[in-house]
């Protein structure tokens, strides 16, 4: 999944949930069961997420929502294995935006 966000150091929840298609008490929930979550709360306790808390969204989301993965194997292969699944991640997501700039070039033609 490619999210589009701007680029910000802190990002609202209402806005990661809406980038995600998901609902913010989803993103509450992820964020007690897995320990690499760990936005920074103001003074009213609102939530702010920075890039790295992203990606590990995106991580997430990808392991439970499009691989199909149960919680606790999600947290156990973040635990285990999360740099591989990390870089193969990351490769997939460049991947996408080639293959999205490369249909757009297509379309143009």
């Amino acid at each position: 999944m490619h999210i589009e966000l701007p680029e910000k150091r802190y990002y609202g929840i209402g806005e990661v949930a809406k980038a995600f298609g998901v609902n913010t008490s989803l993103i509450r929930f992820w964020e007690k069961e897995f320990d690499v979550l760990k936005p920074k709360k103001n003074a009213k306790g609102n939530r702010k997420f920075t890039p790295k808390d992203i990606t590990n969204l995106q991580l997430i989301y990808h392991l439970v929502k499009e691989r199909g993965f149960t919680l606790e194997g999600a947290k156990t292969h973040l635990k285990e294995e999360k740099l591989k699944t990390l870089s193969n991640f990351e490769v997939i997501q460049k991947l996408e935006r080639v293959k999205a700039e490369l249909v757009k070039i297509k379309n143009q033609l």
